[in-house]
Formats: C-alpha cells, sequence, structure tokens
C-alpha cells in the first residue's frame, strides 16, 4: 500500500472513531462512561493505526486522562476519571516491577552462559527448521509459566531466543511471537499459573456468602484445568507450525557478523567462498597418526576445531595436533573443496554442526578482518614463525597484499608479514577483543559480540534465581518482591554490574504497560466496564447456556484488552454466577470460563507478555492484530469445547 493511500485509510478510520465516539454521548448512561469510552476508541485507534510509536501512543493516553481528570468540572464531570495519585501509579505497580526484576534475572542468567547451554540444547535437539525450534521453545515456556508468572517465563527465555535466532538465522519476530503466546497458555494448565486463577477459589468463596446452601459452589483443585490448559497450548503450538509462514512478521536479522552477511564481505572484497562443516575421522581413515599441519596446505582448508576422545576439546588447535580415530574435526574452506577432501579421505561429512555447534555459533566466533600496522613487532615473520593460531588465537585464511589475495595452499603462513597487509582470520570474539588491545594488529572487523561471560557466576545466578522461584511458589510474598530479590542478589554477587542491569530493561515496554495501568483503573471506577457487561447480557435473555458462557467468554476477552486480566476477572465473577444461577447453569463453571477467558490476550500488544516482545521483536501493532486475531478465534472455540467435554 502507498504512502498516500495508508494515509487516506487513516484519516477515514479517524473520522469513523469520531462519529462513534460523539454518538457515545448520546447513548451511555453517564457522561464519565462516554468519556472514558471515548479514550478506548482513541487508544483503539492510536494502537490500529501506529500514528505514533505504541509507546509514545500509551503515554499520551495516560496524560489526556490526567488533564480530564483535574479539568473535569469544564466537561461537567462529577469527579475525577483518575486521582492524581493513581495516574502514574502504573510505574511503581506490582506488574511493571517484576517486569523490571525479571528481565534483570534474565539477563543475569544470561551473563553466566546458561542461557546459551539452554539455547544449544534446543538447537541440538530441534536443529535449525523453523517447525521444530517453534514447538521446542514453546511448549519449554509454557511448561514453566503453568507453575510460575507467564511474563517471568517468558523474560527468561528472551534471551535463549536471541541465542537461537543469531546461530540458525532465523529472525526474532519469528519466534519471540510463538514464545510469548504459548507463555501467556501455559498459565492455563494449573490453578498456579496465572493471577485470575490464582484469584477464582477466593472470589468464589465470597460469592458463597450470598448463596443459599443449595447453591454453594466447590473451590477447584490446582490441576482441575489441566485438561483445558495443555488443549489450549497444543493448540497455539499448531497454529505457529501450520500457520506460522502466513501469519508471522520476517523481520531481518541485522547480525553483521552471523552467516550471509559476512561470508557476503569477505566473498565480495577477496573473492572467498567458505563454509564451515564437521567431518568425523573414522578408524580407517588415512588421516589418523597424522598432525593438522599435514592436511591443511595440500588440502587448502583449515582446521578450526578438533575433539580427541570425549573430553578433549580445542578451538584454534595447534598445527601439531594429532588426528586420533573417532576425533571430531571442524573444516573451514570452499564448499566443493571440502567435501572432496572428505570423500578421498574418507570422512563421514555432517552438513550442519552438532559438536561445535556452542563454541562456533555466530555469537562466539566467525571470519574477522585485521591488518598488520607500521611498527608491528610481526614485520618480517611469517604466522608459521609466531604460531599465529596458538599464540593469538586467530587461524589465517587468507592475506591481501599489493591487490592480490593469497589463499590457504598458496603458502600464506609461510609469507613473511608487511606492514599493510589484511589478515582474513578465523577467530572467537573473545581473542579478537584481546586483538583489538594488541600493537601488533588493527582490527578492522568492529562489529562483532562483545559479551564478557561470566561462567564462574553461575552458581550465584541460580542461587538468586532458586530463592526468587521459592518466595514466588512457597510463600504468599508479592510477585513483585520475590523478583526483585532475585534481581538485587543478582547486583549483590556481581553476576551483573548496576549498569548491565539499566541495560537489560525494556524501557519501552515498561513505558507501555505502565500508561494502560490508569486507563483500565478508569474502565473499571467509572462503571464503564460493568455497564458494558450488563448491556451485553441484557440482550441474550432466553438464548442457550452455551451461549451465554461464549458471551461470558468473549466479554472476559475484550475486558483483559483493555484493563487488568485480575480487574476483568473481579469485576465478571460475580456477574456470571448470577448469570449463571438465573439461567440453571452450573455457576463454578462460568466463573472459572471468566478465569480462563481473561488469558485470551493476543489481539492487542497490552499483556504485559505482548508488552514486553514488541521492542526485541521489532513488532507492529498489526503483526498482533492479524497473528492474535487468529489465535483469540481459536482460544474461545477450544475453551468452549474442552469446558463443555471436561465439566
Amino acid at each position: 500500500m502507498s504512502a498516500k493511500a495508508s494515509q487516506v485509510k487513516t484519516i477515514v478510520a479517524a473520522v469513523i472513531f469520531a462519529m462513534i465516539g460523539v454518538s457515545a454521548f448520546l447513548f451511555a448512561p453517564s457522561r464519565e462512561i462516554a468519556v472514558v469510552l471515548n479514550l478506548l476508541l482513541l487508544t483503539v485507534f492510536l494502537f490500529a493505526f501506529e500514528v505514533v510509536g505504541i509507546d509514545v501512543a500509551a503515554v499520551t493516553i495516560m496524560v489526556m486522562l490526567g488533564l480530564i481528570s483535574h479539568f473535569g468540572s469544564l466537561i461537567a464531570l462529577p469527579q475525577p476519571l483518575v486521582s492524581g495519585r493513581d495516574l502514574f501509579g502504573g510505574f511503581s505497580s506490582n506488574a511493571v516491577i517484576s517486569i523490571i526484576a525479571v528481565m534483570i534475572v534474565g539477563a543475569g542468567l544470561d551473563k553466566t552462559g546458561l542461557m546459551n547451554k539452554v539455547a544449544s540444547f534446543i538447537i541440538r535437539v530441534a536443529g535449525h527448521t523453523e517447525a521444530r525450534i517453534i514447538p521446542a521453545i514453546s511448549s519449554t515456556v509454557g511448561f514453566i509459566s503453568s507453575f510460575m508468572q507467564n511474563v517471568g517465563a517468558a523474560a527468561l527465555f528472551l534471551p535463549v531466543v536471541g541465542r537461537v535466532s543469531a546461530r540458525t538465522g532465523l529472525p526474532m519476530s519469528r519466534l519471540l511471537m510463538p514464545m510469548g503466546f504459548c507463555a501467556i497458555l501455559g498459565g492455563t494448565i494449573t490453578m498456579v499459573g496465572s493471577s485470575p486463577l490464582i484469584l477464582l477459589n477466593d472470589l468464589i468463596l465470597a460469592s458463597n456468602k450470598a448463596l443459599p446452601p443449595e447453591q454453594q459452589m466447590e473451590t477447584w483443585s490446582l490441576f482441575t484445568v489441566t485438561p483445558i490448559g495443555l488443549a489450549l497450548l497444543g493448540t497455539g503450538i499448531a497454529y505457529f507450525v501450520l500457520a506460522g509462514r502466513y501469519v508471522l512478521p520476517d523481520q531481518a536479522v541485522t547480525n553483521v557478523t552471523s552467516g550471509a552477511s559476512a561470508m557476503d564481505y569477505f566473498q565480495k572484497l577477496y573473492g572467498l567462498d567458505y563454509a564451515m562443516y564437521e567431518v568425523e575421522v573414522p578408524s580407517d581413515s588415512p588421516l589418523v597418526g597424522k598432525v593438522l599441519d599435514d592436511i591443511e596446505g595440500p588440502n587448502r582448508l583449515r582446521v578450526i576445531a578438533i575433539l580427541r576422545g570425549s573430553d578433549d576439546l580445542r578451538i584454534g588447535p595447534a598445527r601439531d595436533i594429532e588426528i586420533v580415530s573417532g576425533s571430531v574435526l571442524g573444516l573451514l574452506g570452499a564448499p566443493e573443496r571440502l567435501r572432496e577432501f572428505a570423500a578421498d579421505s574418507g570422512l563421514q561429512l555432517r552438513e550442519d554442526l552438532e559438536t561445535f555447534v556452542e563454541q562456533l555459533s555466530s555469537s562466539k566466533a566467525g571470519i574477522a578482518e585485521v591488518v598488520i600496522p607500521p611498527g608491528s613487532d610481526l614485520i618480517g615473520k611469517s604466522a608459521r614463525d609466531v604460531w599465529m593460531r596458538k599464540k593469538y588465537g586467530i587461524s589465517l585464511m587468507a592475506l591481501h597484499r599489493g591487490g592480490k589475495t593469497l589463499r590457504e595452499g598458496n603458502g600464506v603462513r609461510d609469507l613473511p608479514l608487511q606492514s599493510g597487509d589484511a589478515l582474513v582470520v578465523h577467530t572467537s570474539w573473545d581473542a579478537l577483543a584481546h586483538l583489538e588491545k594488541d600493537k601488533n594488529f588493527v582490527v578492522i572487523t568492529t562489529e562483532f559480540p562483545r559479551e564478557e561471560l561470566r561462567p564462574h557466576k553461575v552458581n550465584a545466578a541460580l542461587a538468586c534465581f532458586g530463592l526468587a522461584l521459592v518466595l514466588i511458589l512457597f510463600t504468599n510474598t508479592m510477585l513483585s518482591i520475590s523478583l526483585m530479590t532475585g534481581a538485587i542478589g543478582m547486583i549483590l554477587l556481581r553476576v551483573l554490574s548496576i549498569e548491565e542491569a539499566y541495560r537489560a530493561v525494556s524501557w519501552k515496554s515498561v513505558f507501555l504497560l505502565a500508561s494502560l495501568i490508569p486507563l483500565g483503573l478508569a474502565v473499571e471506577t467509572s462503571g464503564t466496564a460493568k455497564w458494558i457487561a450488563e448491556q451485553t447480557l441484557l440482550h441474550l435473555g432466553g438464548t442457550p447456556i452455551w451461549v451465554l458462557q461464549l458471551a461470558i467468554a468473549v466479554l472476559a476477552t475484550f475486558f483483559t484488552l483493555v484493563m487488568s486480566n485480575v480487574g476483568a476477572t473481579v469485576l465478571l465473577v460475580p456477574l456470571a454466577v448470577n448469570i449463571a444461577i438465573g439461567a440453571g447453569a452450573n455457576p463454578a463453571v462460568f466463573a472459572l470460563t471468566v478465569a480462563l477467558a481473561t488469558s485470551n490476550s493476543f489481539f492487542l500488544p497490552t499483556h504485559q507478555v505482548n508488552a514486553l516482545l514488541m521492542g526485541p521483536g521489532g513488532y507492529r501493532v498489526a503483526d498482533f492484530m492479524r497473528a492474535g486475531g487468529i489465535m483469540t478465534i481459536l482460544f474461545l472455540a477450544v475453551l468452549m469445547i474442552m469446558l463443555n467435554l471436561v465439566f
């Protein structure tokens, strides 16, 4: 769609929304409800058409709500929609503080390299295809979120998805949304998986006080909802596996050090065509007993990794390492030459990395470019003379001098180095970072991950995470306090510095969620939510029970998009109980319908999990409306079917 056509569409939509807003003053029962309805319409319009950034839109609505509340007497409002104290209360809310804390905890676990290992395991199990990685990540997150807050599970796996994306080349945008949706769905598997389900039994007991003994409701047990939750989670996974290619956005990965982009650069500049393979050396291979130097030059390849036995793993191995039976070699060179070498030597070729997937991933190592400067101590010496691979951790692939590129097989490692020589090397990023401080080299490749992992802090990080988890699961400590305990522990034990903790927080997500909380409060306290519910159910009198139940589920779905799921549950459970009793239905099942349907929050990025993923995934509201619209309908269909099958 052209920019002009898009602008016309936005203007037309604005006129339609404005007309609906004006008419709200005619049919709404009070001025407060009419004003809140207009604010809701404006919010939906700004989100749907992205006139401004979604976080800017949310802050704008919050400011407008504050101004309207302060100057409410000018438009005949009997009282403020929200108090001045509550207007910015979202920034100190349990939900927002929990999100901040869980981002810091996730960053701490990632800093130890633990998430790298989890990502490696997922890739080992699921390979590099989207159709297998999505179920692996989503099912794991769904299971975790069945016993901890879904935003916590999503934030915990955010760095894992980043690692998987970097290694497989799959865009983050195609992995984060399935993971986030399944984190929300996983919260429906047990009665402790989401705040509405945790709250439900208390609401049932409160309703029982007003009911006669014969209508008293039983509370629900921990695994009552498990069949329903598993069906919902399975539906979400199947949806993205089957329809993901059509509904998920395809934002390109912008990692210049990984995959094709780096290779394209070196191929265009130096004419290099390199690929990386693993080979296994069988006992009858002629390579057994040879050292690496015997095979690299003649075959114009480089051995960049070797595993001998079960625990002798070396990255950038020295040239005098002997090849033994059963060794696994990581080879770098021209694809055709590598295949020919593997066939001639009786090697078992692996197209994908398995043994070295962790050590040679694009987040850990890659091809780089360095230059020999004037005054370098290496001038006049060859790479072989200085044992470059062993001393500096770089494997020389090619040397560019005087407009010509010399490769492996041209005696490149025996050439005395000269000032201005450009070296194409394979190296770990840690080694390259050290070279930046070495006067013997000038590092040209500047865009690479400078990540200082702290594996020695893994026990401290796990202890902090474990403490937070224990507080969440086995005490009645507030979620925000529990998670912040783990977060501050990470900082005090120096798993993270305070600067790293600040950088770990997605402030766009924080402002988005915090700014919408006062709007949800206004929807509830002004009577708007109750009025919408009453009007909807008023027009459904005399309809079948399942239609009433579906209407309750649809109402809960709508309210959870514009207010907190807890607020929607508190508001709708009493209404649902009374409607069920009047219609002769099971009031406990209607109450459960509300608590489950408040997890049906996929259409807009207003849920905490969706807000968390907006920035890292590069999503627009339209992406959620496209993928989340279908998921919303599937959720309602499966929920209704399972509720009627189970109960």
